[in-house]
C-alpha cells in the first residue's frame, strides 16, 4: 500500500511522515487490496479558528469505491488520529457489506423497501417532487463557485449510491439511476432517514 504524504502551505517533517504511517499500517486489516491512501495536510490562518486550525483530509483507493475522512484539531497529531478513527470505521462497514452480501442474509435494498412509497404532490401543485430551490431563500444562496469538479460514473441502483455516499462521507451523492436511466441524487436528511431527487425526462 502507497502512502502519499502532502500539505498546503505546510512543510511535513520526516518523522510526522514516519508517524503516520505506522498508524495507517493498521488500516490493513480490513482489506488487503488497498492500493494507495492520500494523506493532505491544511492550516486554518484565521486565529479565531485556533482551536480547528489544523485539518487532515485521508483518501483511500482500493479496487472498490473510494473512502474518505477528514478531521480538525488543534494540532496534526489529533486530527491525525480523529481522522483514521472516522477512515477505519467506514472501512469496517465497507468489509461488513462484502461479508452480509456474499451470505444468505441479505438485507432489503433501499429501492425495494420505498418501491411502494406514494409521492407528496409540492405546495405548488405540479404533483411533482418539490425543488431544491423552492425551499432555499435567495439569501442563502452563494456568492460564488468557489470549485467545480466532475466524475466519470457508471450507473448504479439507489442502495448502491446510499453505500458510496456513506464511504465518501458527504450529503449527498449524485449518480445515474441504473432502473430509470436519469440523473439523481440520493442525500441524508434527519433522524438517520434519506430521500432522493431525480430529473424529470
Amino acid at each position: 500500500m502507497d502512502i502519499v504524504v502532502k500539505g498546503r502551505n505546510v512543510e511535513v517533517p520526516e518523522h510526522y511522515r514516519q508517524h503516520v504511517e505506522e498508524k495507517l499500517s493498521r488500516l490493513e486489516r480490513y482489506d488487503h487490496k488497498l492500493i494507495s491512501i492520500d494523506v493532505e495536510l491544511f492550516h486554518e490562518r484565521n486565529p479565531r479558528q485556533s482551536a480547528q486550525c489544523q485539518r487532515v483530509e485521508l483518501t483511500c483507493m482500493c479496487r472498490g469505491p473510494v473512502i474518505r475522512s477528514e478531521a480538525c484539531a488543534k494540532d496534526f497529531y489529533s486530527a491525525l488520529d480523529a481522522a483514521i478513527d472516522k477512515l477505519e470505521a467506514r472501512l469496517r462497514k465497507s468489509a461488513d457489506r462484502r461479508r452480509i452480501h456474499h451470505g444468505r442474509h441479505t438485507p432489503i435494498s433501499v429501492a425495494a423497501a420505498t418501491a411502494g412509497v406514494a409521492v407528496v404532490p409540492s405546495a405548488n401543485g405540479s404533483g411533482g417532487p418539490v425543488s431544491v430551490l423552492e425551499e432555499t431563500e435567495e439569501d442563502d444562496l452563494p456568492g460564488k463557485i468557489a470549485r467545480a469538479k466532475e466524475h466519470t460514473a457508471k450507473p448504479m441502483t439507489v442502495d448502491q449510491a446510499l453505500y458510496e455516499m456513506e464511504l465518501v462521507g458527504h450529503d449527498f451523492y449524485l449518480f445515474n439511476d441504473v432502473d430509470t436511466g436519469r440523473a439523481s441524487v440520493v442525500y441524508r436528511r434527519r433522524a438517520y432517514d434519506y430521500g432522493v431527487i431525480a430529473l424529470a425526462g
